[in-house]
């Protein structure tokens, strides 16, 4: 079941991502560390409501984003759409526990069936260059790459900027 992330799974979601940190350090991956993903960007996701969780058995086993907000990061991209009607996913993350079950193609179709419904242009979102299984898996969704940009608290390598039209 996906839902709407309330305060209180705040403690559950940082133990996620601290898990899928873990594991994506394991596999040669630094995408996450002590500075992202933290308990203050959720806490924003949730007032904002813009934070969901995915729960299997109870547990919150993923979470994903879905914002209106522009990060002033991607303002030197050259998006296929105009700047005023797209949604930005973040923080898309899998339990590893979990990973490998379709959870995160059922977070994605969410967020996609979310933004068509409410007749958004586009869908927008960056990933780790060195974590060539996201880029997979959202290039198999129908996402375009469209430029880089960088995050220098998380990595000296690019982040790759998507766009899927809708």
């Amino acid at each position: 079941m996906i839902r709407k992330g309330k305060i209180e799974d705040i403690k559950s979601i940082m133990n996620l991502t601290k898990a899928c940190a873990k594991a994506m350090i394991a596999k040669g991956i630094y995408q996450w560390n002590a500075h992202y993903p933290n308990s203050s960007a959720f806490k924003k996701d949730v007032e904002r409501n813009e934070l969901y969780v995915l729960e299997t058995d109870s547990d919150i086993s993923g979470t994903i984003v879905i914002s209106t907000v522009m990060d002033e990061e991607y303002r030197p991209i050259e998006w296929l759409t105009k700047n005023d009607n797209n949604l930005y996913i973040h923080r898309l993350a899998i339990h590893p526990k979990f990973q490998g079950k379709g959870y995160a193609q059922q977070l994605m179709d969410f967020a996609e069936n979310y933004a068509i419904e409410n007749n958004y242009t586009s869908i927008r979102l960056d990933t780790f260059s060195q974590n060539k299984r996201n880029q997979k898996f959202y290039e198999l969704r129908g996402y375009k790459r469209l430029g880089d940009i960088y995050f220098p608290k998380q990595s000296e390598y690019p982040f790759h900027c998507y766009e899927l039209l809708l």
